[in-house]
């Protein structure tokens, strides 16, 4: 089994987007038959897609907990601390290698490894 998808939601996409912009991620703008416009970016076959809240949602969920391999993760920190992102842990070695932990608008934590 291979994870293809994730879908997050949030009450403001475009603002969202600009966050995991920062990190890397490039982002197309459309929308599938009938539905929502809404954000995707794709990388290494992985969509990973930034929906407006649906009807029956009042808040985005932040208790889902992403983690990306990315390159550079002292750059990308430093280009994250200038931002909204809340940065939860500093980059710190672990068993895993070298990892920080951030915060999105929504309270959805990130960890991002170092590669």
């Amino acid at each position: 089994m291979k994870l293809n998808l994730i879908v997050i939601r949030t009450e403001n996409p475009e603002v969202l987007k600009s966050q995991y912009e920062l990190l890397g991620l490039r982002f197309d703008y459309h929308r599938h038959e009938n539905g929502p416009y809404h954000y995707a970016a794709e990388s290494e076959g992985l969509v990973f897609e930034i929906y407006p809240l649906s009807k029956s949602m009042k808040k985005a969920d932040g208790s889902l907990r992403l983690g990306f391999d990315i390159d550079n993760l002292e750059k990308v920190i430093a280009v994250v601390r200038s931002s909204n992102w809340l940065i939860s842990t500093e980059v710190r070695e672990t068993p895993w290698g070298r990892v920080a932990v951030i915060q999105d608008m929504d309270g959805r934590k990130v960890e991002l490894r170092s590669v």
